[in-house]
């Protein structure tokens, strides 16, 4: 609620400091500008939370705002766009007066209803004046193609007339859209493209004379407003559903993008996932499984089976990171563990959150879209244990299986348990030291990086996995004639990697 101190009447604003921000030339988009100038001089930053847009998006979001212009942010599903829009609130004033009880929050100074203006002749100096708070400045309408012209401008209200006796062909019987109940403030529209082309026209006049004109009545309404539009560049572009005049008219087209990097993608993960939640579990994420999920994301973008038109949103990493939080926490909480961490089979648990954000083109929907998505699990696996294994010798952990043996990993198995069954295999828990781990992190986080471990030797079909997260030597290596010759040696000497030494011979440095 606006501070108590606010002059309440049209006589106490005059003598009041807000007197002077209500000067005719300082305008809305003015406000903007002015108050944008001052943040760019002390250094503040413009639109926080808002990650990967610094020197690419904001910089023009910036132009339009000091050029007074109406824009569009064009882009993708999941690029931040409505976001965006809505911190534009952020360069209003603190407060803002208007005349009491105007549904179009008029200018306590220039009225332009008929009823302030009955209004401030009759009440003079007494008038009774309101405060704004930047949020309520900011007026939000998703296209639809039932949007009508009186919902956006307004329509003859007969209801009203019959209750005021109102003639009516009279102003006072109009009943504003919102347009006009956004006067003064920032109104935005989502995906414009869904909107009707008659009701396109309709935003002419206010874009270009700054009046709107409501059922062919003879009033011209100058409204003060910042418009902001939304839309999927495939449709403004290929179906051209945002008529010529329109755009024409609106002053800077801004292409909003998904993160460029893997660590942008990662932060702006980090920042939107619900990982920090109130559970009696203590869940904490590998840097791995980060990394996995965000290059499931830039996989999918870059896959040929999903179509380039719609996208692949960045809720996709966020969701998925939330679905596999959450097995882990289950996982806990059947095994009455104290402590958890996202294994890769969580990941594999957070298929429904991929699955409804991948739209297929012809090839993938010939494969489904749950094939689709663990062959993308598996390529993040592979590429994420690239940059950690890529130099590293695995060649004891492959020769474990190749000699017969086998490692189920139960999801329902206690980190305790998987540690233990991990251990069995030569090496393997040693080379989680690559991860960042040691022998004196939690056995969770021990068991999710020895089983990504795993995981990357089967993305990269060096070892093999059934459905039933049971991991076996590689068909390509499974015979026993195309063993090398130093595994040969090491059996005639009586070492099996899978049990350590079991004859007389000394243990082979295997690397």
């Amino acid at each position: 609620m606006p501070h108590l101190d606010l002059p309440g009447t049209l006589g106490a604003l005059r003598n009041s400091r807000y007197f002077d921000l209500l000067q005719p030339e300082r305008t809305l988009k003015e406000e903007l500008r002015t108050n944008l100038i001052c943040k760019l001089n002390r250094g503040e930053t413009l639109f926080p939370g808002i990650k990967g847009y610094d020197d690419t998006v904001i910089p023009q979001v910036v132009n339009a705002i000091l050029s007074r212009h109406n824009f569009i942010l064009l882009g993708l599903r999941g690029q931040a766009k409505t976001r965006l829009a809505r911190m534009l609130t952020r360069l209003l004033d603190p407060y803002m007066p208007y005349l009491a009880g105007c549904e179009i929050r008029d200018h306590p100074l220039r009225p332009i209803c008929k009823r302030c203006r009955d209004l401030v002749a009759e009440m003079g100096e007494d008038t009774p004046i309101a405060w704004l708070e930047p949020e309520e400045r900011y007026i939000e309408k998703l296209a639809t193609p039932d949007v009508t012209i009186a919902d956006m401008i307004g329509d003859i209200d007969p209801i009203k007339a019959a209750r005021t006796g109102a003639d009516i062909s009279s102003e006072l019987t109009i009943h504003y859209g919102l347009l006009p109940r956004a006067n003064r403030g920032l109104f935005v529209i989502n995906e414009l493209p869904d909107l009707a082309g008659k009701v396109q026209v309709g935003l002419f006049n206010i874009m270009q004379e700054g009046d709107v004109q409501i059922k062919g009545y003879p009033v011209r309404l100058p409204l003060d407003i910042l418009l902001v539009f939304t839309a999927n560049p495939e449709d403004y572009t290929a179906r051209g559903k945002i008529i010529t005049p329109l755009k024409d008219r609106i002053g800077s087209e801004i292409r909003t993008h998904y993160p460029i990097t893997i660590d942008q993608g990662i932060e702006i993960t980090k920042q939107e996932a619900w990982t920090r939640r109130r559970s009696p579990v203590a869940v904490e994420i590998p840097n791995f499984i980060h990394e996995i999920v965000e290059h499931i994301a830039f996989l999918a973008r870059e896959d040929k089976r999903v179509d380039k038109r719609s996208g692949v949103s960045q809720r996709l990493p966020i969701t998925v990171l939330e679905n596999a939080v959450s097995n882990a926490e289950r996982r806990a909480l059947r095994t009455k563990e104290s402590f958890a961490a996202p294994r890769v089979l969580d990941l594999y648990a957070a298929l429904p959150s991929i699955t409804g954000k991948l739209e297929l083109e012809y090839e993938g929907e010939l494969k489904g879209s749950d094939t689709i998505a663990r062959e993308l699990i598996r390529s993040a696996v592979g590429k994420v244990y690239n940059s950690y294994f890529d130099d590293a010798n695995l060649r004891s952990v492959v020769q474990w299986f190749e000699l017969g043996g086998t490692l189920r990993l139960d999801e329902t198995m206690p980190s305790h348990e998987v540690v233990k069954q991990l251990s069995r295999i030569q090496d393997l828990l040693a080379l989680t030291s690559r991860l960042g781990l040691s022998a004196n992190d939690s056995d969770a986080m021990r068991a999710s990086a020895g089983e990504f471990i795993l995981e990357g030797l089967y993305a990269h079909k060096r070892i093999s996995r059934n459905e039933e997260l049971e991991f076996v030597a590689s068909e390509r290596f499974s015979s026993r004639s195309e063993r090398t010759r130093d595994e040969r040696d090491d059996l005639r000497r009586g070492f099996d990697p899978r049990r350590g030494n079991v004859g007389g011979g000394g243990r082979r440095n295997l690397n």
